[in-house]
């Protein structure tokens, strides 16, 4: 207490983010306790009916669990596989530039899709593979019929993948080049005289030097698997994809919102946010073990 009251001044700084977190994200936590209950909104959270676990025994048996728990993985793994390496890949290249101009020009060009509306992106994305549209167009000038891709659930997920890989590249690769300005150059220097090209410089000084970075990126990530937002997928999918498409986000703002079932939404809600913590846990865990990098 001695040392709240030396330093007040700076406790009192931090009790606006303090509240923050205690209003917004540990206060509504409390409602949880209606994935326990047949919530009902004339009764409130302390007269409504204690149902148990019948709320979680309902989404285990419901028809559309596995198929909901398959696309959600599926659109994570191609997530994880392909839109995760490429920022690492790219701030690996922008650092062997040394054109200091050419640099600046090509990361604000990449930087630039983060900020625009997803609305937007999502529009832009359905009007290049409409059937009249600049992909469709490209292939029929090289004797492709054209394709109906967002009716065929099996081009889903690269359109997904791509376009995410499009909008958040340049923004993602920010934190592996502020990494790569952290390596101290005397090793460099030392790599040089010992006769490491380039190819050389990079595999034994530029990728330990951000391995760290990239290990609790990777642990955040997979700790993440099951957390596929419904935003996007929602303003890209349609009836004849839901079988690709439809995840548990989307399942949940369903139920939730639209069929207003609201402990049942709880329910699979924190059902999810358990796996992820469980993957978050585990990623860590074996992190740690092998190559004594964690987030704890």
């Amino acid at each position: 207490m001695k040392k709240i009251y030396k330093h007040r001044q700076l406790y009192i700084l931090l009790l606006p983010a303090l509240l923050y977190y205690l209003i917004f994200c540990y206060g509504p936590m409390f409602g949880l306790t209606m994935a326990f209950q047949d919530y009902s909104i004339t009764k409130g959270f302390f007269e409504s009916e204690f149902v148990g676990f019948d709320n979680f025994i309902k989404f285990f048996n419901d028809t559309n669990f596995w198929r909901l728990i398959k696309n959600t993985l599926s659109i994570s793994l191609w997530q994880l596989v392909f839109a995760f390496p490429l920022p690492i890949i790219f701030a690996l290249m922008l650092n062997e530039v040394a054109n200091h101009r050419f640099k600046r020009v090509v990361q604000t060009i990449t930087y630039m899709p983060y900020f625009i509306s997803l609305v937007v992106v999502t529009r832009l994305v359905l009007t290049f593979v409409s059937s009249d549209g600049l992909i469709n167009n490209i292939l029929g000038t090289l004797g492709i019929k054209p394709i109906s891709f967002m009716t065929n659930p099996d081009y889903f997920y690269p359109i997904y993948t791509i376009s995410s890989i499009w909008q958040y590249l340049g923004w993602d690769s920010i934190i592996y080049i502020a990494a790569l300005a952290g390596i101290d150059q005397t090793l460099y220097e030392a790599a040089q005289i010992d006769g490491a090209g380039r190819w050389k410089q990079m595999l034994h000084v530029t990728l330990p030097g951000i391995a760290s970075t990239i290990v609790i990126l990777l642990v955040l990530k997979i700790g993440n698997l099951m957390g596929v937002g419904y935003e996007k997928i929602m303003l890209l999918y349609n009836s004849t994809i839901y079988s690709k498409a439809d995840v548990i986000s989307t399942y949940v703002y369903r139920r939730g919102l639209i069929d207003t079932e609201y402990s049942y939404s709880a329910a699979v809600g924190m059902f999810n946010s358990i796996i992820n913590f469980v993957l978050l846990v585990t990623a860590n865990y074996i992190s740690k073990k092998t190559t004594e990098t964690g987030l704890w």
